[in-house]
């Protein structure tokens, strides 16, 4: 109750105007007239280090700003999210490239908006006493995966890509929320998974190193997370979209430069979030995945990274029906 209370004690502070006196900056203002839009954004998981830009973005006014009141919602995985938005039962979703795809490819009406995530977070992730260095060092290593997600179903291209062949190895089967508990307990020597997330847990829980092998680092890059919207909540109202997108690239940008502050943001206002330490590596890993160095800012995408991403689903996880990169992605939103 304490964090609700925090959040509606937060919008009454952004919305109320400014106190005579004292030194105090005014928050932002969209410069529009009438009640803020209410606006859900619907994670693609549970709340980790990954999503602390957008409680920063809500904690500084960003979305404020630009005239939305924005409420966060965790997710089940980023295909319980993107059949949400497909749904209109949230507004935007956050949600992984690989499955939007796939989502897409079935006749479900969503579109990105723009990947943040660039450089796709997929790894086989080990502690680091198991001594995988290498992909090389995989071979007669029990490694769990997931049936069904785009890391399980590249997996043998990956291999193959780093002159390994899936008999190389033994998968076993496991659930999402099972991983990290099969290496933890020695059960597998390694996991599919993101390496952002699941690996500052890891080392939460065992206290033991974990090391990882990125794909997009070994000749395999998926594009990673991003903002989805439904095409018919797009075309009613894209001036709500670009202003979403608008807040969420200053929010990105902003925490990019503001790791402690973000984290503390996370840590007042989202619910069931993992430890700060935890928090606090889970986001100074995502941050590097945006590329900037390469990006005009976060979220801005280039054909070719979408034409990649395509062309690997469709020649290794079966992707059927697929389209051009305009299929799955609008481009002029992130700018």
């Amino acid at each position: 109750m304490k964090r609700i209370a925090t959040l509606v004690a937060l919008s009454a502070l952004l919305l109320a105007p400014a106190a005579c006196g004292g030194g105090a900056a005014k928050p932002a203002t969209s410069g529009a007239a009438g009640p803020a839009t209410k606006v859900t954004l619907t994670l693609n998981w549970v709340p980790y280090g990954e999503h602390a830009p957008f409680y920063y973005g809500l904690k500084k006014g960003f979305y404020a700003a630009e005239g939305i009141d924005l409420q966060i919602k965790p997710g089940t995985g980023s295909g319980p999210t993107i059949q949400q938005v497909a749904q209109k039962n949230t507004t935007f979703g956050w949600a992984d490239t690989p499955v939007l795809l796939k989502s897409i490819s079935t006749g479900m009406k969503v579109k990105s908006l723009g990947v943040f995530l660039q450089k796709g977070p997929s790894s086989i992730e080990s502690l680091a006493d198991k001594n995988i260095n290498s992909p090389a060092d995989l071979k007669g290593k029990t490694i769990g995966g997931t049936p069904g997600d785009a890391l399980y179903a590249t997996f043998p291209a990956w291999l193959k890509a780093n002159n390994l062949a899936l008999t190389d190895v033994k998968v076993v089967n496991v659930d999402p929320a099972g991983k990290i508990a099969a290496l933890s307990e020695g059960r597998v020597d390694a996991i599919m998974g993101f390496f952002h997330d699941q690996g500052p847990t890891i080392e939460g829980k065992t206290h033991k190193k974990v090391n990882y092998l990125l794909y997009a680092d070994y000749g395999l890059n998926l594009l990673g997370t991003g903002i989805i919207v439904n095409e018919e909540t797009l075309n009613k109202d894209p001036e709500l979209a670009r202003k979403f997108v608008r807040a969420t690239q200053k929010s990105w940008a902003e925490a990019a430069k503001d790791i402690p502050g973000a984290v503390d943001a996370m840590a007042e206002l989202a619910e069931n979030e993992p430890p700060k330490d935890v928090l606090t590596k889970q986001l100074t890993l995502a941050i590097p995945l945006l590329e900037l160095d390469k990006a005009a800012a976060p979220g801005v995408n280039s054909n070719d990274k979408w034409a990649g991403t395509i062309e690997l689903m469709t020649k290794y996880a079966d992707l059927k029906n697929a389209g051009t990169p305009a299929t799955y992605w609008d481009g002029t939103y992130a700018k």
